[in-house]
């Protein structure tokens, strides 16, 4: 499992040294994240299974993944007036993005599905 961690860990230095050399306007764990999947999509291609520690350490990772959400919580008790203030613009705005997303989802896969089998037949 340390393995995993510390090529995780290499990955987003990586990505942090790219980002910061480039001035990409994309976060550095992001491109570090990116790379780690094109690595792994290159492993596969040369038939090698998925790296054991890297599976490990993702595992463990995602087995306390409710202890990353402490400090977006902490986030949103530091700034509660300014999210009282705007609230009723933030739950507008949440709920417009979503339902934009879905709607565009919807009609992406509509267009790329083509009609439903009932709606051929229909006379």
């Amino acid at each position: 499992m340390i393995q995993g961690l510390a090529a995780l860990l290499l990955f987003q230095s990586l990505g942090e040294a790219i980002a910061q050399l480039t001035h990409a306007p994309v976060p550095g764990p992001v491109i570090g994240l990116v790379a780690l999947l094109a690595t792994l999509l290159l492993r596969q291609r040369l038939c090698k299974p998925v790296w054991a520690p890297l599976e490990q350490a993702a595992d463990g990772l995602l087995a306390h993944l409710s202890i990353f959400f402490i400090p977006a919580a902490v986030g949103v008790m530091l700034y509660w007036e300014p999210l009282v203030r705007e609230g009723l613009a933030w739950v507008v705005a949440l709920m417009a993005s979503t339902a934009a997303a879905i709607a565009v989802t919807a009609w992406f896969l509509a267009r790329r599905l083509g009609p439903a089998p009932d709606e051929e037949q229909a006379p």
